[in-house]
């Protein structure tokens, strides 16, 4: 019985590879010239030619074509600009995080205003929302009451945010994910692009900007979750 071949990650890795000057062994190719303008058909070994006359590569661009076509350019430099397109793309690209806001089934409604605001905050900067209604003891034998809450949030959030996952129970607490709608999104990418030009400005000019994304207020019952941890063990442990 023969053995499953070995599987290397190497060969996963790796993409297309281009072919250049004698790494393309067809007899005959399609030839565009530096400036762009059609050379026409001939042999390989004549475009090769013709692109060491002119210091440049013989670089396979379409491999599919019949005959396949080829270009002359500087390998160097295409190579360069392909990763500098490459780069300038993912910085572009608008990421999302997942922000956590916490509430307990009794959260009062000054601090549900607060949490609700910094929720708000978050959503405006592209981020995405999940909201966690953590019980303490008996207070998970009324789920309906994490389940208003949640319900309540959505809807001070309705302009902003569409429902991604609906609220469900994770362990001990009711959790739910809300996300960004696609004209949030679109003012957030716009806001970015405005925000590099003016990065790319100021390097120039030798000055720094502040970050982009404000900070979300302080919420004191973050400071508390440990402790809150604490008592539900303790609670649970208690004899009833």
């Amino acid at each position: 019985m023969m053995g499953r071949p070995r599987f290397d990650p190497r060969m996963q890795q790796r993409g297309p590879q281009i072919r250049i000057n004698h790494r393309i062994r067809v007899p005959e190719v399609r030839v565009v010239g530096a400036d762009g303008g059609m050379l026409g058909v001939m042999t390989t070994e004549e475009a090769r030619k013709i692109a060491q006359e002119q210091g440049l590569d013989l670089v396979e661009v379409n491999p599919k074509a019949e005959p396949p076509v080829c270009k002359l350019l500087d390998f160097g430099k295409y190579k360069y600009e392909e990763k500098k397109k490459a780069r300038e793309a993912k910085r572009k690209q608008t990421s999302v995080d997942i922000k956590e806001i916490k509430l307990r089934p009794k959260t009062d409604q000054h601090d549900f205003d607060f949490k609700v605001r910094n929720a708000r905050r978050f959503l405006e900067t592209g981020n995405k929302v999940k909201f966690t209604v953590r019980f303490r003891g008996r207070e998970i034998t009324h789920p309906e009451k994490a389940q208003e809450q949640l319900d309540h949030a959505v809807r001070e959030c309705e302009d902003l945010a569409n429902v991604e996952v609906r609220p469900m129970m994770e362990g001990r607490a009711m959790t739910l994910l809300i996300a960004p709608k696609p004209a949030v999104m679109q003012k957030v990418s716009q806001m970015k692009a405005a925000a590099e030009k003016a990065r790319q400005q100021a390097l120039k000019e030798g000055r720094t900007l502040p970050p982009d994304e404000p900070e979300a207020e302080h919420d004191p019952d973050d400071d508390e979750d440990d402790d809150d941890d604490d008592e539900d063990e303790a609670e649970q442990a208690a004899p009833t």
